[in-house]
């Protein structure tokens, strides 16, 4: 990303004024504390982004694991673990979210965690039924019965076949990941200043929305492509992961 080498004002540079027009020395304008615009909307990319990944990462990892471990739990313990992951996916994961930052101070690492958190059983459960219908399959018995261990069927079986449902999973829920950052730092629970953040923007351009329109409408916006963004990436992951859909082409 640009801004992690580069942006055109530090952060914490308010010798602007406040709320600028649009000029030769702040290309977007100024927001009410003399901050350049640009510079802030660099910032919050990439916050939005290093969030969005991190969650995922978390998520995906913690979600893998207990889809798999739930795929091979015998019938009693996988319908428990399947009823407190269809309990976790009906809580909002905005709120979830809120309530681990609630116990931890605000930062990314605790964006990172809330977020991860809160996604881990909407990786877990696709994971769950991905796992089973590949251990229902003729040649994992067949490995089982030549004395292949667990850990061999779930690298040798098990993951090269869950992967592409997988992958696209991931690639929406960070889209999902970017908005749950966005609400948290509307809210004031998102990283700290100086770490700017669209979410944060937008709370405070709603004060002088009618004075500077596009200090409220360039984050949104950003936010809104972003998105779209993602869930394109996501189509492509489908196409590439998907054998019927790359024998079209």
């Amino acid at each position: 990303m640009v801004s992690a080498l580069w942006t055109p004002y530090d952060p914490a540079d308010t010798s602007g004024g406040r709320l600028e027009p649009p000029g030769p020395e702040h290309w977007l304008g100024t927001d009410r504390l003399g901050r350049d615009l640009l510079t802030q909307l660099m910032i919050g990319a990439r916050v939005a982004l290093s969030i969005g990944a991190g969650a995922v990462a978390l998520g995906g990892a913690l979600g893998l694991l207990a889809g798999i471990a739930a795929g091979f739990a015998v019938r009693w313990l996988d319908d428990m673990m399947a009823v407190v992951l269809d309990l976790l996916i009906a809580f909002p994961t905005l709120l979830l979210a809120m309530l681990v930052i609630a116990a931890r101070r605000g930062s990314l690492l605790s964006a990172v965690t809330a977020i991860g958190l809160a996604m881990t059983a909407v990786v877990a459960r696709p994971a769950r039924q991905q796992v089973k219908r590949v251990l229902a399959q003729d040649y994992v018995t067949a490995a089982r019965t030549s004395g292949t261990s667990w850990p061999g069927i779930v690298a040798g079986h098990v993951l090269p076949n869950i992967w592409p449902a997988l992958a696209v999973n991931l690639a929406l829920q960070l889209g999902r990941a970017v908005l749950a950052e966005a609400g948290l730092s509307y809210l004031g629970l998102g990283p700290p200043p100086p770490n700017a953040s669209w979410g944060h923007m937008l709370r405070e351009a709603q004060a002088t929305v009618l004075v500077a329109p596009g200090d409220i409408v360039a984050p949104g916006l950003l936010l809104v492509l972003l998105v779209i963004g993602v869930n394109l990436l996501a189509d492509g992951v489908r196409e590439v992961a998907d054998p019927l859909l790359r024998g079209r082409w």
